[in-house]
């Protein structure tokens, strides 16, 4: 079996047995689903749950937090982690967005990494979110699993990305790093994994 064939057989597992996974954090907005994911670096989604609804309130609109002292953002993600580096990345991206971008969220991978704080893995999952771009967002689930499979055996993140995309159509892109995120936090954790439960123990 070819690392294509295998993909699309791991592609299909996935769907049977993570059929309705996507993005647990939760946002209204594009400028809002940016933050959240910023927020999100080196902190669980459910955390960042917790803290983005007074956070949103507070600050409603992209010019709010572009006018904001990133002091006062600091004490509504402080539980976040690394708080003081996240406020100021989320100030400042969003007065270049209003600067650079006449207030409009970059479309592109090149733009979009050009803020403060935003990396590919954001970057792609964004794209594929706000705009249906295809792309592959490589966490620490996707690292994981990706090489548990024997897709490759290196820890860099572009590189993986690099391999991946070869690998998995671009319409089943976004779809499939949320299950493999939702495979990664359920049955194929980084301790103690449920191999006897997984649906992906042949090709393993």
């Amino acid at each position: 079996m070819t690392d294509k064939e295998k993909a699309l057989v791991v592609i299909e597992k996935l769907k049977e047995a993570h059929p309705d996974a996507k993005c647990s954090l939760k946002y209204d907005t594009p400028i809002q689903f940016l933050i959240a994911i910023r927020l999100s670096a080196q902190c669980t989604d459910n955390r960042v749950n917790l803290v983005t609804p007074a956070l949103f309130s507070r600050f409603k609109k992209i010019e709010d937090f572009a006018n904001a002292n990133s002091e006062e953002v600091a004490k509504y993600v402080h539980s976040c982690g690394f708080y003081r580096t996240k406020s100021s990345d989320i100030v400042n991206m969003c007065k270049i967005i209003i600067d650079k971008f006449n207030g409009k969220i970059p479309d592109n991978m090149e733009e979009l990494t050009s803020l403060p704080g935003i990396g590919r893995k954001t970057a792609n999952l964004f794209l594929g979110e706000v705009y249906d771009k295809p792309g592959i967002v490589v966490d620490t689930h996707f690292i994981r699993i990706t090489a548990r499979l024997g897709f490759h055996n290196i820890k860099d993140a572009e590189k993986i990305e690099k391999i991946m995309e070869k690998l998995i159509p671009k319409e089943e892109m976004l779809s499939f790093c949320h299950r493999i995120v939702a495979h990664g936090r359920a049955v194929c954790t980084a301790k103690s994994p449920m191999c006897s439960d997984c649906c992906l123990k042949f090709l393993c």
